[in-house]
């Protein structure tokens, strides 16, 4: 497990969590570990999932404000250590460069590189940002782990939804208390409610829709499709990790190349992210882009076709940087990353290989490096656990605040 030292006595600020609760168990936590705990928030959805007593509001100015702000915080509470959720958020980005300044220990939370059962706690940063090695034979030199089998993290659907909605229904309803406040995302109750309702109808369409594709995959289609796995229309790693701005034009580029490079008898299957079954349906965009390139009969859209039977019979799979693509090198399906990612590397990936190369020419990873990859991150950056179900017992346990050597800070 990450290390995160010895917190009894430590000043520990805790900026903005995930919606909902988990910040607020995580602060009841450390301060059992005898931590002094602090919190601020930016709008009343945070309030709401803090407690009273060591919460601080910021209703500011997100620029030269706020750097002066949490400058100020972090010198006059001699904070030690920062957790917060995300590095690409404007307030954790600039909160992160404060600290690294001023020699603050920074963990920042994402969703599990590992899923599904595991949530993501790594010093410094995440994804791109992650101080993870990208040698291969770093990871070809380490000694064998055996990750203990992770717990089934009960992830509540329902919690994640009434969370979310309870968080933007207050942050909307007290927005005067909070003028200023930057959301990274769209912050309407009424749609995300929306939203939410309309995934769960899309649901049930699809399992008429898509009936039959899954044996599809297993027999006239096994080994004869190209699977292009499509991530959240506003994530930060198509935003902040690539050097794409938009879902639209990852598609455009996969469906070029493919209709110049790849053999005729072939077939491009994309799979949207089930987080944007209510928000975003590109079926139309690709069917469109696809007859304009004359091949139509080549393309198949899907949303919830079972994912590990779409890699299992997969040619070769093409994503920008999403976490698929680290399952698909699981299932020693040939990887080609489009992006930058933590698992794009030498012997995992088809790193350095040029998309109009990648459809004929490509390789399966190495299994033997992907154990030895995957055992050290579990290890060093995974949780047990899961923001909406199962709190992650490393975070309630004395055996994480032992005393150990600390990781390098950032050159």
């Amino acid at each position: 497990m990450n290390r995160i030292g010895k917190i009894e006595g430590k000043n520990i600020l805790l900026l903005q969590g995930p919606m909902g609760k988990f910040f607020k168990r995580l602060d009841r936590a450390f301060r059992k570990q005898g931590a002094n705990t602090f919190r601020i928030g930016f709008n009343a959805g945070d309030r709401f999932f803090s407690y009273r007593d060591n919460y601080t509001p910021y209703r500011g100015k997100p620029g030269e404000e706020w750097k002066s702000f949490i400058e100020e915080f972090l010198e006059w509470n001699r904070i030690e250590k920062i957790f917060l959720f995300g590095d690409c958020r404007h307030y954790q980005s600039i909160a992160i460069q404060v600290a690294m300044a001023q020699g603050v220990d920074v963990y920042v939370f994402e969703e599990g590189y590992i899923r599904p059962h595991y949530i993501t706690m790594e010093k410094w940063g995440v994804n791109d940002y992650s101080h993870i090695s990208r040698n291969p034979e770093f990871y070809r030199m380490l000694p064998e782990m055996e990750p203990a089998e992770p717990e089934h993290a009960r992830q509540s659907k329902f919690e994640m939804i009434y969370s979310a909605t309870l968080y933007y229904l207050l942050a909307n309803f007290f927005h005067f208390r909070y003028p200023h406040y930057r959301h990274h995302r769209d912050m309407s109750a009424v749609r995300e409610a929306f939203y939410g309702l309309r995934g769960l109808w899309r649901k049930g369409l699809y399992r008429i829709t898509e009936r039959g594709m899954e044996e599809q995959l297993n027999t006239c289609l096994d080994r004869q499709y190209y699977f292009v796995p499509l991530q959240t229309h506003n994530d930060f790693q198509i935003l902040q990790h690539s050097d794409f701005k938009s879902i639209e034009k990852f598609i455009i580029t996969v469906l070029e190349s493919f209709y110049k490079h790849a053999p005729e008898e072939t077939y491009l299957l994309f799979k949207h992210h089930p987080v944007d079954r209510g928000r975003k349906n590109y079926t139309k965009f690709i069917r469109e882009q696809a007859e304009l390139l004359g091949m139509a009969e080549r393309v198949l859209v899907v949303f919830d076709t079972h994912l590990p039977t779409c890699l299992k019979h997969a040619r070769a799979t093409v994503t920008v940087n999403s976490t698929v693509g680290l399952t698909s090198i699981a299932y020693g399906v040939p990887t080609l990353t489009l992006g930058r990612a933590i698992y794009d590397i030498e012997g995992l990936t088809n790193r350095g290989v040029k998309l109009e190369e990648f459809w004929t020419s490509h390789k399966k990873p190495d299994a033997q490096l992907y154990k030895k990859f995957h055992d050290y991150i579990v290890e060093t950056t995974q949780l047990n656990g899961s923001f909406y179900g199962m709190f992650p017992r490393e975070l309630s346990s004395e055996e994480i605040y032992r005393e150990a050597k600390e990781s390098q800070p950032p050159r």
